[in-house]
């Protein structure tokens, strides 16, 4: 049940790129959860977009010709992710940014692109007007009644 945030400047991703973006991070966070690809897994698993108006580094503007930077944010329940995890989350999620930027390499060789995962721990899920814990999850993707 992940939750997928793209932050980048306004008007750097073309809208081939966040297609891409789109179809391809929320499948390779499934993947590295151990998430099902089922109708019931995807149902769950939230991708959004935010424009960001002004980006700067070091106390400087980023200039609008600048190649974009890049913050993604991935929520997981608490409890869903071991250290191992943690690394395929942070490689596949820049290999699918490489793979969508103009300039893949620079990905891998300078600070544009920023991981963070956001462990929610367990109670502070909420859906269903209801607290929802990592099992009611799981019980909902496997489609059996929590």
């Amino acid at each position: 049940m992940p939750f997928v945030e793209v932050f980048a400047p306004r008007g750097a991703l073309r809208e081939e790129q966040r297609t891409r973006l789109s179809e391809e991070l929320v499948a390779e966070v499934m993947q590295v959860e151990g998430a099902p690809d089922t109708a019931a897994a995807r149902s769950i698993s939230w991708l959004v977009f935010h424009d960001v108006e002004a980006w700067s580094v070091g106390g400087l503007a980023v200039a609008a010709d600048e190649p974009a930077r890049y913050l993604v944010r991935v929520s997981v329940p608490a409890g869903s992710l071991d250290d191992g995890k943690r690394d395929e989350m942070m490689r596949r999620v820049t290999a699918v940014l490489a793979k969508a930027d103009d300039d893949p390499d620079r990905l891998y060789t300078e600070p544009s692109a920023w991981v963070h995962i956001v462990e929610i721990p367990d109670g502070n899920w909420g859906a269903f007007g209801r607290v929802v814990r990592l099992p009611d999850i799981v019980n909902f993707v496997l489609g059996q009644p929590s």
